[in-house]
């Protein structure tokens, strides 16, 4: 394994999707996967691990939603042409019947008052944040239990990783604060002498974007 005793984790984001081109909630129904720009961003990225400054990777996943499964497979060939395992558990919060719908109607459809209840869904059908927290923290604890030692890239979503940042720096769930997790940004955690505590290595590391185009992208 690259990384010698320690168990390496890099999270990132997939690329620009086109759900968020079109301004629509993207679960399993409507992703489509990467806009131009996304694909763009992930072959930035590929390039960037290319150059050989980055960690070598030995695992590489996905969620299995199109947007991170087509950043994974645009990254591959530069981590050694790695096959990309995906992981049903590691898709963003899921948003029932709120699937495909705009930004804008979102709010007035279901009444959405944000999430001042853990234990509410998003929309009928979906997902509360407890329940994505759960879901989301013990898929990643399965990854990294299961490869001790590895390097494992694991390409997700924004929200994933705002749970992954409260779970491996013990922050819990009722301390308020906000991530803007940018497309492609690396997110790397390692584990320490200590048991159980993982050191933040690096947040929403997106230099590799440079000179592309900027979105705005919730």
């Amino acid at each position: 394994m690259s990384s010698g005793e320690r168990t390496r984790l890099l999270l990132i984001r997939h690329g620009e999707s086109e759900v968020t081109v079109k301004q629509i909630i993207g679960g399993d129904l409507s992703c489509t996967g990467l806009s131009p720009l996304g694909r763009r961003q992930a072959e930035a990225l590929g390039a960037r691990w290319a150059r050989g400054h980055e960690p070598d990777v030995d695992v590489l996943w996905a969620s299995t939603l199109p947007r991170a499964i087509e950043t994974a497979e645009v990254l591959s060939p530069s981590l050694g042409d790695l096959e990309v395992h995906t992981h049903p558990d590691l898709v963003e919060r899921r948003p029932g019947e709120a699937d495909g719908v705009g930004y804008q109607e979102f709010r007035s459809l279901f009444e959405w008052t944000g999430d001042t209840h853990p234990h509410l869904p998003l929309a009928p059908g979906g997902e509360s944040l407890a329940a994505f927290s759960y879901r989301t923290g013990r898929a990643l604890y399965e990854l990294v239990e299961g490869h001790p030692g590895a390097t494992m890239m694991v390409v997700c979503h924004g929200g994933v990783i705002d749970i992954a940042m409260r779970l491996f720096m013990g922050l819990g769930m009722n301390l308020q604060f906000m991530l803007w997790t940018l497309n492609t940004a690396i997110t790397e955690f390692v584990t320490t002498d200590e048991p159980g505590v993982w050191r933040l290595v690096r947040y929403n590391d997106a230099a590799h974007l440079a000179g592309l185009p900027d979105r705005t992208d919730p």
